[in-house]
């Protein structure tokens, strides 16, 4: 484990994942949900190393035809002092 602290102040690069369904009209598989969520484990995980910044938690309740549909999704905003070379 590091000693060294996190300082937002050194933050060059955020990366903004959205995990979950945000459009009624392009709706996500499970696979691309999945990916996702695997793309914020890798931004934490790898090298260099993110942090969170923020989340944002959001939901929408839509009507589609006779029927109305809830959708959630959160939102990662990951912080890195330098952008990972797996963004290029």
């Amino acid at each position: 484990m590091s000693t060294e602290r996190f300082n937002l102040s050194e933050v060059r690069f955020i990366k903004r994942v959205v995990v979950g369904n945000d459009n009624p009209k392009n709706m996500r598989t499970e696979a691309e949900v999945e990916e996702a969520m695997a793309l914020v484990n890798r931004c934490l995980q790898g090298t260099p190393r993110g942090h969170i910044v923020g989340i944002e938690k959001n939901f929408g309740l839509y009507t589609i035809g006779e029927h109305q549909v809830v959708l959630q999704y959160a939102v990662y905003n990951i912080g890195f002092n330098r952008k990972p070379m797996f963004f290029d």
